[in-house]
């Protein structure tokens, strides 16, 4: 049974572009290099032709993988997304009371996310531990270093 995935519409749309792309383009690419390494003589002995086979394996994965994900997908409806608490969607600012350091993570869902453009999926341990805080909640995360404490300071959508 698959999971449901909760994403953005832009998030949707941007799965569905890929997906287009690895059928329309790389799917045919990757038969076209089959047949020229299959009429370079001997399979048995043809690394060139094991290649594309292995490369159209993993193709046809992630191919079936974005499709299990685009069939299950819910968009969220995000005029309903409130800052009362923590949810997905919400941008959230936290200290980590620690390092005396601040963040400031958007929670998607763990095919948007990105760490580098701020986007921390609902997935992980820090996320986790955020879901249904309110605004002066401290929220401890168990990291490889040791326990990690972080004070919610602003949500925000």
């Amino acid at each position: 049974m698959s999971k449901i995935s909760y994403l953005t519409e832009d998030g949707l749309a941007k799965l569905r572009a890929e997906l287009d792309h690895l059928r329309t383009v790389e799917r045919p690419a990757c038969s076209r290099a089959i047949a020229e390494a299959r009429d370079k003589g001997d399979l048995s002995e043809n690394a060139e032709y094991d290649a594309a086979k292995e490369a159209q394996g993993l193709l046809e994965l992630r191919i079936s993988k974005l499709e299990d994900l685009v069939a299950n997908a819910r968009i969220i409806d995000e005029s309903k997304i409130n800052t009362d608490q923590v949810q997905i969607l919400n941008r959230v600012k936290i200290q980590n009371l620690k390092a005396k350091t601040e963040h400031i993570y958007m929670l998607v869902s763990e095919s948007e996310a990105n760490l580098k453009e701020g986007k921390l999926s609902v997935g992980t341990p820090i996320a986790k531990a955020l879901m249904g805080k309110k605004v002066g909640e401290v929220v401890e995360v168990k990291a490889p270093a040791g326990i990690m404490q972080f004070k919610i300071l602003e949500i925000s959508i």
